[in-house]
């Protein structure tokens, strides 16, 4: 699919992968966890004599942290924590994929490990029944790191045709994008859709509706699993907001999000509510909502290519040059959900998710960290 030097011929791995370790007993279970960029995902294989049937039965295990940015080399074992399991659609069978979080030697969370705090927030917050859906952008570029389909010396035609287009001169790499969609069905994750996007090579899934922490589980699954699937077809993914300077659309999270008071009868005045309290926490919002600091989606949210100013707050009806969106149906309904065009294609939906909760629900960032 791609002038990719490291192809290797995947017929000949079938033959291997015919044979099923289940007829001995054992399970192979893939290991997955954030590195210390806050974007990359690592991986590693156990073997078990058994098939787990629920992630408490899954054993920590421990990796080499000066290898992943997260520890020195004098004092590197670092912890791996199971916290939400999945089918693996690459080896099949019993065989599992497991995202765990990272812990320190001393026992402390990692640095990047935003899933702990995550989840004591939604935990306090339960009895609202937060549900999220983020729709994530990315792009996919050629080995040589220019957009995958694009003319090597120059650059596609104007944007216009290529969103939800259809025909091998408006999309590129669609082959990726249905192999994605049905590892995800197959492994559980929450996938609800997908799209080709408003710059070529340039396509989005939707995940969701997930109750609370499971956003981020399901999301960071899907991340990883689109990851794998690219690597099979030697296409690199870019989660990057930003990825082509110019007159090209950006990548974001759009992040959806309601309560129960917002889905029932009345609920509009609840969005309502909410956004105002979401326009007094804009700069701390915009801090969290990429891995930079705002640094990222500076380059991203200018106010063009449907995006809203990274400077200011700004909300409206089927508005998508505003800070939060509420749908058009939403309006007509009276109740519903609202969406934070925000978030950057690169943001870690735990911290996304509990800064919309800790503001919206919880009016309380006195412990955050």
């Amino acid at each position: 699919m791609a002038d990719y030097s490291a192809r290797t011929d995947k017929s000949v791995l079938d033959r291997y992968m015919e044979l099923s370790p289940g007829m001995q007993g054992k399970c192979q279970v893939m290991y997955v966890w954030l590195d210390g960029s806050g974007e990359d995902m690592r991986c590693k294989t156990k073997t078990l004599d058994f098939v787990p049937k629920s992630i408490t039965e899954i054993p920590e295990w421990n990796y080499d942290g000066s290898s992943t940015y997260q520890a020195e080399g004098s004092n590197s074992d670092m912890y791996l924590r199971p916290a939400a399991m999945f089918d693996d659609p690459f080896r099949r069978g019993d065989n599992k994929l497991v995202l765990c979080e990272v812990y320190k030697y001393d026992q402390r969370p990692a640095e990047t490990n935003h899933r702990k705090s995550c989840n004591e927030i939604m935990d306090r917050a339960k009895d609202s029944e937060p549900w999220f859906g983020i729709e994530q952008e990315y792009t996919l570029l050629s080995q040589d790191g220019h957009p995958f389909g694009w003319p090597k010396m120059g650059f596609p035609g104007p944007q216009g045709p290529y969103y939800c287009g259809v025909g091998a001169n408006k999309v590129y790499g669609r082959d990726v994008v249905e192999a994605h969609y049905r590892a995800c069905l197959y492994a559980g994750v929450k996938i609800a859709g997908t799209n080709a996007e408003v710059m070529p090579a340039q396509w989005e899934f939707q995940v969701g509706p997930c109750l609370g922490i499971s956003m981020g589980d399901h999301l960071w699954m899907a991340r990883f699993l689109l990851q794998r699937v690219a690597e099979d077809f030697g296409v690199t993914v870019t989660f990057d907001p930003k990825p082509m300077e110019g007159d090209w659309n950006g990548a974001g999270a759009h992040t959806n999000y309601s309560t129960k008071p917002m889905r029932e009868d009345g609920g509009i005045k609840h969005i309502k509510d909410a956004i105002v309290k979401l326009s007094k926490k804009h700069v701390e919002h915009i801090r969290l909502y990429d891995p930079k600091d705002g640094g990222d989606n500076a380059r991203r949210l200018t106010g063009k290519h449907e995006t809203s100013s990274i400077h200011d707050f700004s909300s409206g009806v089927a508005n998508r040059g505003a800070s939060i969106r509420i749908p058009r149906q939403v309006g007509e309904d009276g109740k519903g959900y609202m969406e934070d065009r925000r978030p950057s294609s690169n943001c870690d939906p735990y911290r996304v998710t509990e800064a919309i909760v800790r503001t919206t629900v919880l009016d309380d960032w006195s412990d955050f960290q």
